[in-house]
């Protein structure tokens, strides 16, 4: 990747989203109603993917954006299980249970806050109500290194688990004692290598850049020891610096943290850095070995995006299952409440925890399958979206690729009458570079505290 101009680009930072969901979570709203969530679920026919999230966590990551639950009383955990399992059962009445399962994912919080026998007991309650699973169904958990043990291996071995996700950070001592996280790297090889010695050949490592104390020098013996560990893929992420959602950030000096063109210089050096070292980018923030099946995906133009990361199993329908978690049909998506004593009462009442959602229309169907074909693929096929939604995609889309000239101009984009590509440079750029596609962006034009920072 060429040198860039770090002052042109730190003038790209501004407020923008991620790109997990289109529309954004900020456009969920009341008026997508229980019933019509339930018409969904109960008229679904695509292949399941099942999202559980067990939200505790026994203290906090200040650098954490996740809705987390802090405790340290066992009662609050195994009271959680029961009602998963109500959950479980109040969806098993309204969709097709024999659909086909390829995606399985627990996420938290610390998934493994919970001992191996309640690990065990919620995905063999899952498997006796959903029995049709993939033979080559991706099965995987986020696991925090500082808790992780050789029973709960043994239950994820047991269970068919083939992926495992290893949150680190950063390294370096100073700052994880900054960002409440003190995790040495001896700890995070002992659990990499437990994962390894059970037959898990697919391990991901969760590195941030933007923390704290973070210099381009720390950084980067942070990116050897992470290398070191040898992982199947990394996924290096922009600290999303938003103290107005999230308490515990207010707790860092924000002169602290990295400015945009140290973060920029960090981001590609660590661009250089993996695909010196045989790794190859895949889509925003991720990376993995050539041989990674997500190379085979991107080669058929099938990655895909979703609240997880980058995935090879799209055109499933993700079922979120538990407090806070979001369900995605190819034409809404769907969250539960953030709050448990709601969450509880609504399953006492035999209704599922769904608070709001938002249904697509044809024009969010239309810019979702654009943005997330940038977002995954650094390219448009042009010719293959008018096929598909049966546009003339340059008279659709003329204000986008009016605001997309100066992405054109400054090289960062080349654009044909059968294609639109970002360059392997404008790929840091990738957020600000989809933002044109997106309606909604206009109505946060003046308002900073929407999103975290694109650099």
């Amino acid at each position: 990747m060429s040198q860039i101009d770090l002052e042109k680009f730190s003038k790209y930072s501004k407020p923008g989203p991620r790109y997990t969901s289109y529309p954004t979570a900020l456009e969920f709203k009341d008026d997508f109603q229980y019933e019509d969530y339930l018409k969904y679920l109960e008229n679904g026919t695509e292949k399941l993917s099942l999202y559980i999230h067990l939200p505790f966590c026994r203290s906090a990551c200040y650098f954490c954006g996740c809705n987390v639950v802090f405790t340290s009383k066992e009662e609050k955990l195994s009271q959680y299980i029961e009602y998963l399992k109500k959950e479980i059962d109040i969806l098993a009445q309204h969709l097709d249970t024999s659909r086909e399962v390829i995606q399985f994912h627990f996420g938290g919080g610390t998934p493994t806050f919970y001992k191996a026998f309640e690990l065990d007991e919620i995905v063999s309650y899952v498997k006796s109500k959903f029995p049709n699973w993939s033979a080559d169904a991706e099965i995987s958990c986020e696991i925090d290194p500082r808790f992780f043990n050789e029973d709960q291996m043994k239950v994820f071995q047991k269970h068919g688990f083939n992926r495992i996700s290893f949150g680190v950070q950063d390294f370096d001592p100073k700052v994880q004692k900054e960002i409440h996280r003190i995790q040495p790297y001896e700890l995070t090889k002992a659990a990499v290598d437990l994962a390894r010695k059970y037959g898990i050949n697919s391990i991901n490592v969760d590195l941030i850049y933007g923390l704290p104390y973070q210099t381009f020098e720390s950084f980067q013996k942070t990116l050897q020891e992470a290398f070191s560990l040898q992982p199947d893929r990394l996924a290096v992420f922009n600290y999303a610096h938003v103290p107005w959602m999230k308490k515990t950030m207010r707790k860092f000096d924000e002169t602290t943290l990295p400015s945009p063109d140290v973060k920029l210089q960090i981001f590609q050096y660590t661009i250089d850095f993996f695909e010196s070292n045989g790794y190859k980018m895949v889509g925003m923030d991720h990376f993995a070995k050539p041989e990674d099946e997500l190379f085979g995906a991107i080669a058929k133009g099938e990655l895909h995006r979703n609240f997880q990361g980058y995935t090879t199993k799209g055109g499933a329908n993700l079922i979120g299952i538990g407090l806070t978690s979001i369900g995605e049909g190819s034409r809404y998506y769907a969250q539960n409440t953030k709050d448990m004593k709601v969450y509880e009462e609504a399953i006492d009442a035999r209704r599922l925890p769904f608070e709001r959602g938002v249904e697509l229309s044809d024009d969010d169907y239309l810019r979702k399958a654009v943005i997330m074909e940038l977002m995954a693929n650094f390219s448009i096929d042009i010719k293959r979206v008018e096929k598909e939604h049966n546009i003339d995609f340059k008279a659709y889309f003329a204000d986008a690729l009016e605001e997309l000239e100066e992405f054109v101009e400054a090289d960062l984009v080349t654009r044909t009458d059968e294609k639109i590509s970002v360059s392997p440079t404008g790929t840091l750029l990738i957020r600000n570079i989809a933002m044109p596609f997106d309606a909604y962006m206009h109505q946060y034009g003046g308002n900073k505290k929407s999103f975290s920072k694109t650099v």
